[in-house]
């Protein structure tokens, strides 16, 4: 194995990051804020580094096969965490390294879970650079759904040859021109809300650091209070609206465009589905528990529940205010997530609607063995490679809760907070149910233990969690 050829895109990464923080120096120069010093020290500090291992491996190839990329995509999520949390942890904020580590792991990996309290007052650079960790990670994340995952066999763009009947798994065979069209339509995503949000009365800053969010699925806020610091109701559809369209298959939106036409997509169709049924039902609960008029009370609760199921973690107001059975709804909500290939996070509706079909097809084999009923996607069906996978990832991710939830209860946590802890990192959801880690609180008050193995637990997420798991395999570093 070329550890050497891993090095050399690490290096480039660290480049990247560098340039990055200009960005954030910039906002704090402009706003005579002394952090603009910490992010350009730390930019010279990684750029240097990342120069030097770009010219010191240089000439070597990019990793070329499924082992290295492997290793090389949980490098890169732990080296973007670790470099990315240099400039909180010298900034004025006056946090440790676990925190910083945490906010940084929860921003790339478009979690949105925050250790940070007193958010209107923090210096615009610190606000603008989670938010372009969010936008970025948003990136690294549809790449990795369409390009790594397939080989791991747990989902990604298998399924595109289902919905298009072409024979290869990646729709545009180099990366190059996927690339070209992701950025654009990334872009686009992001430079259209923005001016929806400029039009909806939002100030300049807030308008980019909430679309960069908001696209990315992240969540991230300018506020303690997140999207309830804005009175106006149009801010929250503008939201809803980009919060589904980066929760679709940018797959689908490229070809959409491309075809000039909108075909029909079972996964896209079923997140719409319980997105609605969702919302209505929640609106009904809370229909006789406030005052607001019914427009704003359904708005809120489209809102919240757009924001869960995207993996988004935004919120409108402290939904678990509403009862019990409006709990339950919103921590079921946290276990689907959007479609695959988007910057949602959780099990991803591909999944849901491939279990479904096979569910009902081996209970209609039960009832009638002698009939060959497969399991089905889009009208055609389903390998037993592709279903095998599904089944395998099922049985990790419900592993994988569960694994963590003890150890989080082991913590001290209780078992409401555990439960809730471990599937909103797990799902990249942010914030999670109870009084600690809800949509009101935050997670600085958890040990720093429990922030350690979060952070990580957002990182196997964000990699499907096989891709974590296999690198623990003695037979993955047999040659």
């Amino acid at each position: 194995m070329n550890f050497r050829a891993i090095a050399l895109p690490i290096g480039r990464l660290l480049l990247l990051i560098s340039l990055l923080m200009i960005i954030p120096a910039m906002a704090d120069v402009f706003a005579s804020n002394p952090d603009w010093q910490v992010f350009l020290t730390s930019a010279l500090v990684l750029g240097t580094t990342g120069v030097l291992m770009t010219l010191a491996f240089r000439g070597e190839r990019p990793p070329g096969n499924f082992r290295e990329a492997l290793i090389f995509v949980n490098a890169a999520w732990f080296a973007f965490s670790f470099a990315g949390a240099i400039p909180f942890y010298f900034s004025g904020l006056g946090i440790s390294f676990t925190d910083a580590f945490f906010e940084t792991a929860s921003g790339v990996t478009t979690t949105g879970s925050t250790i940070l309290t007193g958010l209107d007052v923090l210096p615009p650079g610190i606000l603008l650079w989670r938010s372009l960790l969010q936008w970025i990670g948003g990136i690294g994340v549809i790449a990795i759904g369409i390009w790594l995952l397939p080989g791991l066999r747990v989902g990604g763009s298998q399924l595109f040859a289902l919905e298009s009947s072409e024979k290869t798994n990646k729709p545009y065979g180099h990366v190059g021109p996927f690339v070209y069209r992701l950025l654009a339509i990334y872009g686009g995503l992001t430079v259209s809300c923005v001016l929806l949000y400029l039009m909806c009365g939002m100030s300049f800053f807030n308008a980019v650091n909430h679309a960069m969010t908001t696209v990315s699925t992240g969540g991230f806020s300018t506020s303690d209070q997140s999207f309830g610091q804005f009175p106006g109701l149009a801010a929250y559809w503008v939201a809803i609206f980009f919060m589904l369209a980066s929760a679709v298959p940018f797959l689908y939106l490229i070809r959409s465009i491309e075809h000039r036409r909108f075909g029909e997509d079972i996964q896209i169709i079923l997140l719409l589905g319980i997105v609605a049924a969702a919302a209505f039902t929640v609106f009904l609960l809370q229909r006789f528990m406030v005052e607001d008029a019914p427009f704003q009370t359904f708005t809120f609760a489209a809102f919240n529940v757009v924001s869960v199921i995207t993996t988004t973690g935004y919120a409108a107001n402290d939904y678990l205010q509403f009862g019990t059975a409006v709990i339950a709804i919103f921590f079921v909500l946290t276990f689907f997530g959007g479609c695959s290939g988007s910057t949602s996070g959780g099990f991803k509706m591909f999944r849901v609607a491939i279990l479904t079909s096979y569910i009902r097809a081996l209970l209609r084999r039960i009832v009638r063995p002698h009939r060959v009923i497969d399991a089905r996607y889009q009208g055609h069906a389903v390998s037993n490679t592709v279903l095998e996978g599904i089944l395998v990832f099922a049985v990790l991710y419900t592993g994988a809760f569960a694994a963590f939830s003890v150890v989080y209860m082991m913590l001290g946590m209780d078992l409401e907070t555990a439960l809730s802890a471990s599937i909103t990192a797990l799902a990249n959801v942010g914030p999670g149910i109870g009084e600690t880690i809800g949509p009101s609180g935050t997670f600085q008050s958890l040990s720093d233990t429990a922030k350690w193995f979060l952070a990580s637990e957002m990182i196997l997420g964000r990699l499907e969690i096989l891709a974590g798991i296999l690198l623990l395999s003695p037979d993955f570093w047999l040659e």
